[in-house]
């Protein structure tokens, strides 16, 4: 069975979860350290981004406040990113 482009999408986005979820502590859930390593390698953005916007952008990520963004909190964090890229898309 082939895959469709949306199925694709969230695969490579579940791959990059785990990817870096699986560096340190429990492979479950981001770290602070891989939070802010997967934002500066897989997001054009991440390299202009300073520690103390990963930080905040982290806390508010990090809705149970166990100090780690697990797969449900990431997702959240996608579906923000999406707005705020469809809203850079939709100005062009």
């Amino acid at each position: 069975m082939a895959c469709c482009g949306l199925d694709e999408a969230i695969c490579a986005l579940i791959s990059i979860f785990h990817k870096y979820s699986s560096k340190e502590g429990d492979k479950n859930t981001l770290s602070k350290r891989e939070m802010k390593d997967l934002i500066q390698h897989e997001l054009c953005l991440g390299s202009k981004m300073e520690d103390g916007d990963i930080a905040a952008l982290m806390d508010g990520l990090d809705q149970d406040k166990d100090q780690e963004v697990n797969f449900q909190e990431f997702i959240s964090f996608l579906g923000a990113l999406a707005m705020v890229y469809n809203d850079l898309l939709k100005g062009e």
